[in-house]
């Protein structure tokens, strides 16, 4: 390895990444873990197992499966087009499962996002660059906090705590010099569902040159050659083609990405989203046609003058997280587990399409910023983070049923988010003049 890319390596905390992820859990952490898993398993299979059948988006997953096994076209359903959503290297996995019925599927899937959410959860841990033992309420307050976004994914059907155990599991191995395999992991990622591919931008500013080739390398691969041999190379292609078209390059003053009364609605928590909201008359209540129209705008911006101060925001964002990353000589493990706090958090907020669920991906920026307010020697920042971290929980709690989508609609999960972001930032910044 050349000198550049050795100092460039990640390095979330000194020592120990080669240690076994189970290492620091406890037997009580693994009991309630389990409790709670069977209580997600029930809400997601019960319905299908004795129940009029599971809804949400498992049937859409048993139907693209049967899809892909029958030969059937992924985007066209009977002239209704794009019933789903994603690339065809996702429909691909569903087939072979979908063979055997729906609650095979269904538990398969269940189980997958239960081992994600351990594996995010061990991965946080031993990332959050922090060599300390955390105490046991400390080590789960922030899969307490984010308990209801896992719940939502996995009621749901949707992949997000995969993909958050992807990116985290391809930054370890990044950091354990793995760099093909950590490169596979982001492409299959980003080849399940587009917003990781946002990862290849920082590797390349981090100069992490080989993981973002075989990133680029396995891309292709998910992309071209795995699902070639079941739909056919052309078929692929044109698939290929059909949903870039649909889903990258769909977008005006209706929506984007095929969804367009769920686009400015106040369960969409994305960057576009809220500004839209706030700088022109846009409708919260789109999703709900029967609800006379409702709006929070600020301003009275027209589409595109929103979209010239949602560029300003992007490149605010972008060239602030720039500034604020250390030099490669000033980097430790807390600040290396703050920058990819900050991107995680960013990649959130910058899918267009951001429902409660994708923040599940907070898990890990609230373990880097718990273990911050609590370990860190510096008393007064550990009572800073501290005051962070709960106003972001506050924020967060006004999504519950009870309280006025009035408080969404303004991006009550986005500011949450921003909070968190500037909070590690400033521990990108300050780092403790020791590490803990």
């Amino acid at each position: 390895m050349s000198g550049q890319e050795s100092q460039s390596r990640f390095r979330f905390a000194d020592g120990a990444m080669g240690a076994p992820l189970g290492a620091r859990s406890t037997t009580i952490g693994l009991i309630l873990f389990v409790i709670i898993s069977i209580v997600f398993a029930a809400f997601a299979l019960l319905p299908e197992i004795i129940g009029n059948g599971k809804t949400k988006d498992y049937p859409l997953w048993y139907w693209v499966g049967q899809r892909v096994l029958n030969g059937g076209d992924l985007y066209n359903n009977d002239g209704v087009m794009f019933g789903f959503l994603y690339p065809p290297f996702a429909a691909i996995l569903f087939a072979p499962l979908s063979y055997f019925g729906k609650v095979p599927l269904y538990l398969s899937l269940v189980a997958v996002s239960l081992a994600s959410w351990w594996a995010s959860i061990q991965l946080s841990d031993r990332m959050a660059g922090t060599r300390t033992i955390p105490d046991f309420w400390i080590a789960a307050l922030p899969s307490i906090i984010t308990l209801p976004f896992a719940f939502n994914v996995v009621d749901i059907g949707q992949p997000n705590l995969m993909l958050l155990a992807m990116v985290l599991g391809g930054f370890y191995l990044a950091a354990c010099g793995r760099a093909w395999s950590a490169g596979a992991l982001f492409a299959a990622a980003t080849a399940i569902k587009a917003f990781p591919f946002v990862v290849l931008a920082y590797l390349i500013v981090r100069r992490q040159f080989k993981v973002a080739a075989s990133m680029l390398v396995f891309l292709a691969v998910f992309l071209v050659l795995v699902p070639s041999p079941f739909r056919g190379f052309d078929r692929n292609i044109a698939d290929l083609k059909t949903w870039f078209g649909g889903m990258v390059l769909s977008a005006d003053e209706k929506g984007f990405g095929q969804r367009a009364e769920q686009n400015w609605s106040y369960k969409n928590q994305s960057l576009i989203a809220v500004t839209h909201r706030l700088v022109r008359p846009q409708n919260y209540e789109s999703e709900n046609p029967n609800s006379p129209p409702k709006t929070v705008n600020i301003f009275n911006a027209s589409y595109q003058q929103a979209n010239i101060v949602l560029v300003g925001f992007v490149l605010l964002l972008g060239f602030g997280y720039l500034w604020a990353m250390p030099r490669n000589d000033r980097r430790t493990p807390v600040t290396d587990a703050a920058e990819l706090g900050v991107l995680i958090s960013l990649m959130t907020i910058a899918t267009p399409l951001a429902r409660h669920y994708y923040f599940i991906a907070l898990l890990f920026p609230f373990t880097v910023l718990v273990y911050r307010a609590a370990y860190d020697p510096r008393k007064s920042v550990r009572t800073a983070t501290g005051i962070v971290v709960a106003l972001a929980v506050l924020l967060m709690l006004l999504s519950f049923p009870f309280v006025s989508r009035a408080f969404q609609a303004i991006g009550n999960v986005f500011w949450a988010t921003m909070l968190l972001i500037g909070g590690l930032v400033w521990h990108m910044r300050n780092p403790a003049p020791e590490s803990d």
